[in-house]
């Protein structure tokens, strides 16, 4: 139970919670208007101008062209080039690659927390865990949407994307596991959120393919749409409109692979906008570069101040994600997340299972490893030299793993903690500082130390027992955890007895960041920049807190929402 146990968790936390697997849908769409940016002409004229081709900018342009010429500025590639290189035998190729065509751009937030934003065409649904889960009734009516406007944006997007998945024995077993130790009742395959077991969706086919946002610009006019690729957006212009009194947005600039520059403009139009939809990062990251933000810190980088916005960057939040690994005295499946548990003390309950790797994988994990703990004035006080070598050598050992047995983890609600996000550096390619704050609101803490019990409550449940080493207690499991850098963070010796100690010396990511754009503070409820004119942010940085357990699915819900609506105005329809 020592040093081989120790290889297993290493393991299989390198490869089941840092990273989530990947896989691909390998009958790629024929887009004859997806293009390298180095195609494009030195000025481009368009109704409607989206930075961003993520999870949401992909759905929203599909619904832009059917009634107006829409352009789509995607600062990555395409994930439909090497169908081998995001198929799930060679995810930690794609993940520990580093060089700036990489999909997965990695991050270290201010938290000492690894953390990675998408770079691709079809943005998060490229790298994630593939869960589709629909936000609850409660969250659509909060959030001002038009609910039947929302249940029809949700089914034309699992029309495309969205599967019923297999549901083999390790998943089955933490199902059954939940409805054994009470989170009740059991809500069988659903989209919706209820409070209880369920099945949800899943964004991989029977085959195992991948399939992404990308695929949804199946439903785009080809003849009003142009996607250019590896075109990063240095800025947003902007002119005095004098019958408003206040800035217009009325064209961006960017950049080619090759560092030509573009020059992209609306079309002399009164309805014609700029929509960003570059993500909880990337948003206010280029609202600040364009001149909208907090003017002190704007002046500080040289950058012209547009409009004094403090509130711009603020609000970030994460899903803080904790887990134990359990070991298996058998053979498990392949399996990415398909149960939840929604309990009603706001924490939820997930599951992923098996994988094996060859030897190459372990140098590969190292140089990630190294790759993000050397990022400049981010982690140098988090981790000490004799700690990071020795997270090295446990690394270095790991050849030729065989990864039997399974995480289940849990997400708290919310959260409630927030932080903020601030520039580094000018260049647009550069990732900004960003601090969530995990655990700074106690009602969080509360959150995760309930759901921890959950989950040692199923390991130890009669339907899981099969999966279980019996002479192996969930105290070793806690144990072993605590002696693995998870994390950038400080480790205390209470934490092998305090969940509360062990949710923040232990917390990891669910890549669900979202705020820094929100309603009421940066935009309006229809997603307008309050205090321009012809921009507006779409995306999850516009969110005050994370929807249901997966966003991915609103996400998507809310690029065809507001393409919809958009249209609508523009020819008055109702």
């Amino acid at each position: 139970m020592g040093w081989a146990f120790k290889q297993f968790i290493w393991a299989f936390l390198a490869v089941s919670l840092f990273f989530n697997d990947l896989s691909y849908s390998h009958k790629a769409p024929k887009y004859t208007f997806v293009r390298e940016a180095t195609s494009a002409p030195p000025i481009l004229y368009y109704d409607y101008i989206i930075i961003g081709g993520g999870t949401c900018g992909c759905p929203l342009a599909a619904t832009l062209s059917q009634g107006a010429k829409v352009l789509v500025l995607e600062r990555g590639g395409s994930p439909y080039i090497n169908p081998e290189q995001i198929n799930i035998k060679n995810f930690v190729n794609t993940l520990s690659d580093t060089s700036p065509l990489s999909f997965a751009q990695q991050f270290i937030s201010m938290d000492g927390v690894l953390n990675a934003r998408a770079r691709v065409l079809g943005g998060g649904s490229v790298l994630n865990a593939g869960f589709y889960s629909r936000a609850s009734f409660r969250y659509i009516r909060e959030s001002g949407w038009n609910e039947t406007l929302a249940k029809n944006s949700y089914k034309w997007v699992e029309k495309k994307v969205v599967f019923e998945p297999p549901m083999l024995q390790w998943q089955s077993a933490v199902k059954n596991g939940l409805l054994e130790v009470g989170v009740l009742p059991y809500n069988g395959f659903t989209f919706d959120h209820f409070y209880g077991t369920k099945v949800g969706g899943t964004i991989f086919d029977k085959e195992g393919n991948r399939h992404t946002a990308a695929d949804l610009l199946e439903y785009a006019d080809p003849r009003r749409i142009s996607v250019y690729l590896h075109a990063t957006v240095q800025k947003i212009l902007f002119r005095y409109n004098r019958e408003k009194g206040r800035p217009q947005a009325y064209g961006v600039i960017f950049k080619d692979a090759f560092g030509k520059m573009h020059v992209a403009y609306l079309t002399k139009k009164s309805k014609n906008e700029i929509i960003l939809s570059a993500g909880a990062i990337g948003s206010p990251q280029l609202l600040m570069l364009s001149g909208i933000g907090p003017a002190n810190h704007l002046q500080a980088h040289g950058i012209k101040v547009i409009l004094d916005q403090p509130l711009v960057g603020q609000g970030m939040a994460d899903n803080p994600m904790n887990v134990l690994v359990v070991p298996s005295p058998q053979p498990v499946e392949v399996s990415l997340i398909q149960t939840v548990g929604i309990t009603k003390f706001g924490s939820f309950i997930e599951t992923a299972s098996g994988l094996s790797f060859g030897h190459s994988w372990s140098e590969r994990l190292q140089g990630i490893f190294e790759f993000v703990s050397n990022q400049t004035g981010q982690t140098t006080t988090m981790l000490p030299p004799e700690a990071k070598e020795s997270v090295a050598d446990t690394i270095r050992s790991l050849a030729n793993p065989i990864l039997k047995g399974g995480v289940i983890l849990e997400k708290i609600m919310g959260p409630r903690s927030t932080g903020h996000l601030e520039l580094l550096t000018t260049d647009p390619n550069d990732n900004p500082s960003v601090t969530f704050n995990y655990f700074k609101d106690p009602e969080d803490l509360r959150m995760c130390v309930e759901g921890m019990k959950t989950i040692i409550d199923v390991i130890n449940s009669k339907a899981f027992s099969k999966f279980r080493y019996h002479n192996m207690p969930v105290e070793a499991l806690i144990d072993l955890m605590l002696h693995l850098q998870v994390n950038l963070r400080a480790k205390h010796a209470n934490a092998a007895f305090s969940l509360e100690q062990y949710c923040i010396d232990t917390v990891l990511t669910i890549w669900h960041y979202h705020g820094g754009c929100q309603p009421g503070k940066v935009v309006d409820h229809n997603y307008k920049v309050i205090g321009v004119e012809a921009l507006r942010v779409i995306d999850g940085s516009t969110f005050y807190r994370s929807p249901g357990t997966n966003p991915q699915a609103t996400v998507m819900m809310l690029g065809r929402y507001m393409g919809e609506k958009i249209l609508k105005k523009r020819f008055g329809r109702k």
